[in-house]
Formats: C-alpha cells, structure tokens, sequence
C-alpha cells in the first residue's frame, strides 16, 4: 500500500483488495478461516459505503455513509491484528501494512465526519 492514491474510491478498493490476497496466504485455521471472513467483508463495506456515500440521497445519508465507512475501517483492522499469524512469518509486515491502512482510513473518515453539522 506504499503509493497511495489521492482518489479515496480507488484507495478504498485498492484496500479491499489488498485485503483478499492476503487472506488468499493466510496458514488455514479456524480462527483465520472466521476471522479472514470478516475482513473481507468489512474491508470490502469500506469502499461500498464510500461509493454509497458518493450517491447520497441527502447530506445527512452522506454522512451517515461516512460513519459506516468509519465504522467497517476500525472492524477491518480489529479484524487483521486477530488473525494468527507468527511474527517470524513473512506475512506478518504485510499485515501490519494493512492494519496501519486501516487506521490511515478511519482517520481520514473521521476527519470528514467531523464536518457533519447535520445533527447525526
């Protein structure tokens, strides 16, 4: 994820991405096998909702969207730090690039929410 892209609708895909073939390595175990189901799904609400977001109907589901993308980025990365992976593993740093991803945009989601005067 080292070259970022500026457009936040390909960033998020791009993530979402990312996030599938990394699960596609990960060693099968339960835990990952239930844990990697999750990342995938909200890795991938990420993008959707920022698209949904896009189409908004009103500010206020703009936002609301907004919130959502938050939400699934903070789960996204709740979700790659459970996955088990040893720290002597390749894959370990190529998760924590995710993780750190993920962060990246939630923080940039709150940073748009805060701009919510919309009451919600």
């Amino acid at each position: 994820m080292s070259e970022e892209p500026r457009d936040l609708v390909e960033r998020t895909f791009r993530f979402a991405e990312s996030v599938r073939r990394f699960i596609n390595r990960l060693p099968s175990t339960p835990s990952n096998w239930s844990d990697g189901k999750q990342v995938i799904r909200s890795s991938g609400s990420i993008a959707a909702n920022y698209i949904e977001a896009q189409e908004g109907l009103s500010r206020k589901d703009f936002f609301y969207r907004i919130k959502i993308s938050r939400k699934e980025a903070r789960e996204s990365g709740l979700w790659l730090r459970l996955l088990q992976i040893a720290e002597t593993d390749p894959l370990h740093a190529e998760r924590q690039k995710l993780v750190t991803e993920a962060d990246e945009l939630k923080r940039i989601f709150s940073a748009i929410a805060a701009k919510d005067d919309t009451g919600g």
